[in-house]
């Protein structure tokens, strides 16, 4: 029997057959960032606070649900105040203090998309995007995520909106930073329509629009929402990879204006009540976790779930302004302050789910500090792929998808917007940085040089300014907060009367 037992045992080893709940170590894994466009931290049925909200009761969205019983909720995930800033932080790992694309980047080239202040005069931001290499102005010269897993053997593919660099600029064209495939990608912000009736355009004097999606004629005049009509082109350029592990960037362009009801959904929020600009925002919602259940539901399909790593972000905060959203203003993220644009919690804060079978543990919620820059890193190591040479700022949380419970050394978090992103005038939702060390954030008003700290455990709305209560722990956090920012050559506005830079942080608490 013993003997028995020997042969068995070398027959199960040398046949590689593991354990149950484990998977092989020396496949690569595939690799899917699945980002929305202008989503807010309670967009979704799935609470991302210690308690479920009443924004929570109003959402759909039963593939995140999935996600996050199968995987990781992560509660304090942040990006930046905007979108193209987010995205180049995640292709680059580069916090927007050192990039200095700071502002959304124009469809026209050279051109800055500031608004005019009376105040402050914009800084000299890198108005044309990312570049692979020198010799664009006004760029920032990277080595971007998919070129460096296309060394590595992945096949890589970028579906949906991309806006890293204004039209005619190499950030353009995804294909440049290190795309196989692109599908629907280029320089635009927000699409023409979403409807395949309407080509996914708004044309102007019998012209196509500026923001006219590209490359999916073949659902032009149908009934096709175009959050569907990108998710079954990404699952078709899967179907092309070859056998090479891949490397999937599914970044739709929902949920940003124009808000348009998803037919398939929108009569559902109407006969609850919703006013209609509501109902539509929420069908939207709805129509791109429609989209991430048919991606779970493929990798199912096709044996691939065990070994592949999906992430879910939003990019910025959710849109809090009315118009287009319904009245009052800033108030569509609460308890969260303010929204898109702010570095308040409302326009940083991001609901973030990491599903990795056999790595990450399921129905977890990490309270570990990410921001968008650790992307890059996580996703490197992750694929065992090389770092690029220089300096990064991201901080890779590979360790903490493996153990939820970890939260790692604290270290600040910055946020950098010295920009007019908008005429309206908002709650910070223009000039501004801020800092979070641990459960403390210090947030400058770049405008007034003043300088306001708040609680986040005790006040995740930043309504309690603490900063004349709390004078060791302001200037401490106003010193971090400096420091960070003239390590990295950041740029501060100049007064218009006077000529002269905004201070610094810590210049002003010493007054």
């Amino acid at each position: 029997m013993r003997n028995l037992f020997t042969v068995c045992l070398l027959l199960l080893v040398c046949s590689g057959t593991r354990p149950s709940g484990t998977r092989p170590s020396a496949a690569p894994p595939n690799i899917i960032v699945f980002l929305v466009d202008d989503m807010g931290w309670q967009d979704t049925s799935v609470p991302f606070w210690k308690e479920q909200t009443p924004l929570n009761r109003r959402y759909h969205t039963p593939a995140m649900e999935r996600m996050a019983r199968e995987g990781i909720v992560f509660t304090d995930a942040y990006a930046t105040p905007l979108c193209t800033p987010s995205r180049i932080s995640l292709m680059t790992g580069l916090n927007a203090a050192r990039h200095r694309v700071t502002n959304w980047t124009s469809p026209i080239p050279d051109t800055s998309t500031d608004y005019a202040d009376t105040t402050l005069l914009p800084v000299d931001w890198n108005i044309n995007g990312l570049s692979p290499q020198p010799g664009t102005p006004r760029t920032v010269v990277a080595t971007a995520l998919p070129a460096l897993l296309s060394q590595k053997g992945y096949y890589t593919v970028h579906c949906g909106k991309a806006h890293f660099g204004s039209k005619g600029k190499p950030g353009a064209d995804p294909k440049h930073i290190g795309f196989a495939v692109n599908i629907a990608g280029n320089e635009i912000g927000h699409p023409g329509s979403y409807l395949g009736t309407e080509n996914y355009d708004h044309p102007s004097g019998g012209k196509p629009g500026r923001n006219a999606v590209p490359g999916l004629e073949a659902y032009h005049g149908t009934e096709t929402f175009l959050t569907e009509a990108l998710t079954k082109e990404a699952l078709k350029a899967l179907d092309q990879r070859g056998g090479k592990p891949f490397f999937l960037y599914l970044t739709h362009y929902a949920i940003h204006t124009p808000i348009m009801g998803d037919p398939r959904f929108v009569d559902r929020y109407l006969k609850e009540g919703l006013p209609p600009v509501e109902a539509r925002y929420a069908s939207l919602i709805e129509g791109m976790d429609k989209s991430l259940g048919d991606v779970l539901n493929y990798l199912d399909q096709k044996g691939l779930a065990r070994n592949t790593l999906i992430v879910f972000m939003s990019d910025n905060g959710g849109l809090s302004l009315s118009p287009p959203r319904s009245a009052p203003a800033h108030t569509h993220n609460a308890p969260l302050r303010a929204g898109k644009g702010s570095v308040y919690e409302g326009g940083i804060r991001e609901p973030m789910l990491v599903r990795w079978p056999g790595v990450a543990p399921a129905g977890k919620r990490s309270e570990a500090n990410v921001l968008v820059e650790d992307f890059f890193p996580t996703i490197l190591d992750a694929a065992g792929a090389d770092r690029p040479a220089g300096t990064i700022d991201g901080q890779s949380f590979l360790r903490v998808i493996k153990n939820p419970e970890r939260k790692g050394p604290e270290r600040p978090l910055v946020w950098h917007h010295p920009n007019r992103w908008i005429a309206e005038e908002g709650p910070l939702v223009s000039w501004a940085s801020a800092i979070r060390l641990g459960d403390w954030k210090l947030v400058y008003d770049q405008r007034r040089e003043k300088c306001e700290l708040y609680n986040l455990k005790e006040d995740i709305g930043e309504t309690d300014d603490l900063a004349f209560a709390r004078p060791e722990t302001t200037r401490k956090l106003a010193i971090a907060l400096s420091n960070y920012l003239r390590e990295r050559n950041a740029q501060m506005p100049v007064f218009r009367a006077s000529g002269k830079a905004v201070r610094w942080p810590d210049e002003v608490v010493r007054q």
